[in-house]
């Protein structure tokens, strides 16, 4: 999985939005330009390539902000599909907010 992959539907604006991953992030005050963002000029620091029904990935990036987020959406070769948005803590992560801690 190679994040260019996901930049790529992000540009030509193939990106599925659930009303439900809508709801949940406008209740975090994310937009779909910060998660957008996050997929423009992030990294990808874990890869869900198992998952159902399409492989995923979660995407460490900013908001428009500046604000840390992580981005979860999966590929099926035509579309981004989105699945969340979130600014990450130290409870399920190191202090750099990238590598997750064991349990």
């Amino acid at each position: 999985m190679n994040i260019n992959d996901f930049r790529k539907f992000c540009v030509e604006e193939k990106i599925r939005w659930p009303t439900h991953g809508l709801k949940r992030i406008q209740s975090r005050d994310i937009l779909r330009d910060d998660v957008k963002n996050c997929i423009m000029h992030g990294e990808i620091i874990e890869e869900y390539p198992d998952d159902y029904p399409y492989p995923s990935a979660l995407i460490f990036g900013k908001k428009l902000s500046g604000d840390i987020i992580h981005v979860v959406c999966g590929l099926d070769g035509e579309v981004l599909y989105f699945i969340k948005a979130y600014e990450p803590t130290t409870e399920k992560f190191m202090e750099d907010l990238q590598t997750r801690r064991k349990n």
